[in-house]
């Protein structure tokens, strides 16, 4: 039977060889040959779950196999009522996890939610594509059980002014530049597996998710006069990848894991669906202050280009005092899934580049490894089209035209941004009383404390 100590799996009893799965995995970490059941070389893995995506070898409660379902479901983890088909292709499954810390009387459960969810949980209850439902999914989280219901984005406008600090002071000095993005897991692990020489050019800072966790158990167990042993910090994300940089050692500068459990979007409608939670008929409600009130700019790191986008907003904005988070920064395509932009940011003339798709990275990195980069800032998200095509996302159908599904969910995102009164992460009132009362200043001493890491060489496996 199937191995799920790693994150990401292929099941060889249900595996039909089809190889589907190799031609989406950006880092080709899927070996075996057609015909045959599949096996995922685990060192060259990035754990960012496009071939659970893509995987069509299912076994249904109809085929003649069937008799070995109940015992296939609770080897992967799954309710015995759950009666979706189980692919060969799947990732680990964490809601028994969850649900133990939400019945846990020690425990105050506090929930963070990425800003890809709120444009594709609806999916799982017949909506369409890019459907935004923010209110809807902190009302859905409530009646699960959770004491606190923050958001992600939060702690995304807290990443930009970390991030976009960290850019002006890396010009200032001189360097490393350029210097690349590190909020996608899969590009990070990409980086510390293929390209290990250059970790150096990744920012410090944690992901949102992470940093989210990081306050969590800070901030958050002030907040809730207790202390950070007390917390159960759970993150519900569109992303594989995600469960995988939870279990990372360097993340639990709080003494405690930052983020205890991660659950995916299909995994969170599981849960729901199990209590009779209907996210798509339940009233709206606000997600809890402070950590979950947000800016336009946090919302739109769910989509390639909105990291780079958000971090580029403040830096120009808190360097000459201009807005540009109505009229945006103009990108221009510059090959496959490669767009470039010139900025000017602190008096000098900044060149960014977005990157997606993990496949599209590399003649960039040979580039900046030959010392020839003729950029300085670059984003890269693993899945084309940004998290909101992660591999935790809803499975799309055969037929269904995935890039337009893929769009609708961005421009679901975009949407929201152009919507809300605040649209630069600087300008986030939340923010800047995090900063005011318990952080002191971007790239303070508690903030590199909690807020970035070091990433290195991971070549090897998992």
């Amino acid at each position: 039977m199937t191995n799920i100590s790693q994150v990401v799996s292929i099941d060889p009893a249900v595996c039909t060889g089809c190889r589907r799965c190799s031609e989406v995995c950006p880092v080709d970490a899927i070996v075996g040959v057609e015909g045959e059941a599949q096996t995922i070389d685990t060192s060259k893995c990035v754990i960012c779950g496009q071939c659970v995506l893509a995987c069509s070898a299912f076994v249904s409660p109809f085929d003649d196999a069937a008799e070995n379902l109940p015992a296939m479901r609770f080897e992967r983890g799954l309710a015995e009522k759950d009666q979706l088909p189980l692919f060969a292709a799947h990732f680990r499954n964490d809601t028994k996890s969850v649900a133990e810390l939400l019945d846990d009387p020690s425990k105050k459960s506090m929930v963070q939610c990425a800003p890809a969810v709120r444009t594709s949980i609806a999916e799982e209850y017949g909506l369409a594509p890019g459907t935004l439902t923010p209110g809807q999914l902190a009302a859905s989280l409530r009646r699960l059980g959770f004491d606190a219901v923050y958001d992600t984005i939060f702690a995304a406008d807290v990443t930009i002014m970390e991030e976009s600090s960290e850019l002006l002071q890396r010009i200032e000095s001189g360097g490393p530049l350029p210097m690349f993005t590190s909020c996608c897991p899969g590009w990070v692990r990409y980086m510390e597996t293929a390209w290990p020489d250059l970790t150096d050019h990744l920012s410090s800072c944690k992901s949102p998710q992470q940093m989210a966790g990081a306050l969590f158990k800070t901030y958050g167990a002030e907040l809730a006069g207790v202390g950070p042993e007390s917390i159960a910090s759970i993150a519900v994300m569109p992303c594989t990848a995600k469960k995988h940089e939870a279990a990372r050692p360097e993340m639990q500068d709080s003494g405690q894991p930052d983020v205890d459990a991660v659950l995916t979007v299909t995994e969170l409608a599981a849960m729901l669906k199990a209590k009779g939670i209907n996210l798509a008929e339940i009233p709206e409600e606000d997600f809890d202050v402070p950590m979950g009130l947000y800016s336009g700019a946090g919302v739109i790191f769910g989509a390639t280009g909105g990291v780079m986008e958000a971090a580029l907003r403040t830096a120009i904005a808190v360097t000459s005092g201009k807005d540009v988070s109505e009229s945006g920064v103009e990108f221009t395509p510059a090959g496959e899934g490669i767009r470039r932009a010139s900025v000017e940011v602190a008096g000098k003339t900044i060149r960014a580049v977005i990157v997606s798709g993990l496949a599209n990275a590399a003649p960039l990195l040979e580039d900046v490894r030959a010392g020839k980069a003729d950029f300085d800032f670059m984003e890269v998200m693993c899945c084309p089209g940004g998290c909101v095509a992660g591999g935790g996302q809803p499975k799309l159908l055969p037929g269904v035209d995935l890039a337009d599904a893929i769009a609708k969910r961005r421009g679901g995102l975009h949407r929201h941004d152009k919507e809300l009164p605040v649209r630069a992460s600087h300008k986030n009132e939340a923010v800047s009383a995090l900063y005011d009362k318990f952080l002191g200043e971007p790239l303070g001493h508690r903030s590199h404390e909690l807020l970035h890491t070091h990433y290195g060489n991971k070549s090897g496996g998992h």
